[in-house]
Formats: structure tokens, sequence, C-alpha cells
């Protein structure tokens, strides 16, 4: 079968381009991977057009616009998951007007559809005492437990993404002072994140329950599951679903809203941040690229005041005014200047 110059690009696009000169993580490989096999689904129901034969002359920016439109109506895609999608269409093509300026119009047209603006969500984040009663509910007495708290404690204590924490390797761990681990973010980038003494004694006693000194290589994940594969986003939030449904059972009030892995990283962020520990600061250990994603926190945290000061202080300004309408005076002046 004779190779389409579309089938040809984006394998170049995915295998090369992706892997190589922008070094992009397994999972953004993935997922873009993913937005892909959805177009090729729709061209394929929606268009009739069979994926070995689609050509770059049979893409339109209409056709992508179908597309997007596509995700939340037929598939119920969010927004979020729809402007996703885009992205990684968009990426292909700017990259397809590098590698083939005959199509750059087309190309600029399909990078000019406008993203689709969703509602903003709301940041949610544990207090200090709700994050505290949570790491509670292990029973540290058990072996399998205490493994679930050195898995939760860390995901709180580095503010890790949780394909980060997933992904530490033993020799991304150094316990002695200063303590810190070396997490693995997007794009593969690394940074060194500080650990807190608590943190470093509850590793050291995994470390021993595990038989550090037997492994064979510090190769091995820090953490592996009862099928002695490493952990996944799904697995890591299992455990989390499994100590909230614990502390309920206890009247314990966590939150009102679903605890997730990022529940963790947000917690952590915020509580740096009410401690007085700078965005710079903050910006870094959550891996953030650009300062501006890191003051959501800070932006957040000056709502939350507001809210404390208006139920904290009364209101200095009366609200019962004299009304204006009765000030005939007034009245008469307004009037003539009509």
């Amino acid at each position: 079968m004779k190779t389409t110059d579309f089938s040809f690009h984006l394998t170049n696009f995915l295998t090369t381009y992706m892997s190589g000169q922008r070094n992009s993580s397994i999972n953004t490989i993935k997922n873009y991977r993913d937005a892909f096999k959805l177009f090729l689904i729709f061209c394929k129901e929606e268009k009739n057009i069979i994926p070995e034969k689609l050509t770059i002359s049979k893409i339109t920016s209409q056709l992508i616009q179908d597309y997007y439109n596509w995700l939340q109506t037929s598939r119920g895609c969010s927004i979020n998951s729809r402007n996703h999608r885009r992205t990684a269409l968009n990426s292909f093509f700017g990259y397809l007007q590098i590698e083939a300026p005959e199509h750059m119009f087309l190309c600029q047209k399909i990078l000019a559809i406008p993203k689709k603006k969703s509602p903003q969500t709301v940041v949610g984040f544990l207090t200090p005492q709700a994050m505290t009663d949570l790491l509670g509910m292990p029973n540290q007495l058990n072996k399998a437990e205490r493994k679930e708290l050195v898995i939760l404690t860390l995901l709180y204590d580095t503010g890790a993404r949780v394909s980060e924490l997933c992904g530490i390797k033993i020799r991304d761990i150094r316990l002695e002072a200063p303590a810190i681990i070396t997490l693995t973010g997007k794009g593969n980038k690394t940074r060194h994140v500080p650990i807190m003494k608590n943190t470093v004694t509850l590793l050291q006693q995994y470390l021993s329950d595990i038989g550090y000194g037997n492994l064979k290589s510090s190769d091995y994940p820090l953490f592996v599951n009862c099928h002695n594969a490493q952990y996944t986003r799904k697995g890591i939030s299992y455990i989390i679903s499994k100590y909230e449904k614990r502390a309920n059972e206890q009247s314990i009030q966590l939150a009102d809203f679903k605890i997730t892995p990022h529940i963790f990283r947000h917690s952590k962020a915020m509580h740096l941040y009410q401690a007085g520990i700078d965005l710079i600061y903050i910006r870094d250990i959550l891996g953030h690229v650009d300062i501006s994603t890191t003051e959501i926190y800070a932006k957040l945290d000056t709502e939350r005041k507001r809210d404390a000061l208006e139920k904290a202080y009364p209101e200095i300004t009366k609200s019962n005014l004299p009304d204006w309408n009765d000030d005939t005076d007034l009245i008469a002046k307004l009037t003539a200047l009509v």
C-alpha cells in the first residue's frame, strides 16, 4: 500500500520529532497519539474517509472544527479534554508548516481555530488539619498500610504530580542531610525537592521493610504494587479513596469534594504559601515553568482572606443612608442640567 503524505508526516511527528527534538515524555506522546486516534475514528465514522487514504489535501480547517465539536457532542468530552486534543493537533500542524511549507496556509487556518473557553474551576485543597487526619488513617502496625502511608506522605511532602511519584526510583532518594527527592517531570526535566525529617524516618523504615540491601539495581522503582509492577495513577487514587472512606466512617470530615492525587499537590502549595514561603521557591518545588501558574495559590489565598475579613469584622459604613431622591434641592439642580 502506498504511503500517504499525512501518514508520513504524522509518523515522523510522533516518533522522531516528539521524542527526539522536543524530548517529550512518554505520557505526552501517548496523549497526542490518542488525539489522532480519535481524529482518524472521526474521519472514518463521520466523514467516510478511510484512514489509509487520508491525505493532507483532504484536511480542511472546517474538518478540524467539526472534529472538535464531535468530541463534545458525540464523545461527551469536557471542554478541557477538547482543548487538550486541540493542543495535540496544533502541535502537529505547527510542525507540518515547517516540514512542508506548501501547506502553510492550511496550517495557519487550523492554528487560528480558537480555544474554547471553559468555566474557571476552583482549586481544591485540604487544610493542614484535614491532611493530618487523612495521613493518620493508615495502620502503621500493618506492613501494607505502612507502605501506603509512605506513598501518601511523599505525595504531599514533595508536592509531586502523581506520574512523578510513580516514576521515582530508589536512586532518586537521598536520606542523608540535606535529604532530597529527585523528581522527573514534564519533558523529562528533573528537580530536587527537599523532604522533612518525619518523611525521612518513614522512608528509612519502608526501605528496611522491602529489604533495600537485597535489591539488585538502584533503578528499581521505589514503590511497586502487589503485582510487583510500578504504581499507576489509578493505584494511587485507590489508596486515597480507601483512607478517605475510612475517615468518613469515623465521622471525620476531610473536605466537601472528592480527594484526588492532585489535591495533595494543591494542598502542599497552599500550605507553603500560607507559611510565608516565596512564590519563586514554590514554583521551583512544584516544577512550574511559569510563575503565573503558581500565582493561582496567592490569588486563592487572597479570596480566603477576604471571606475571613467579611466574617470577622462588621461593616463600618451604615446601610441606611438617606435616599437622594428625597433631596428636593438636588433634584431641582439635576433637572436644570437637562
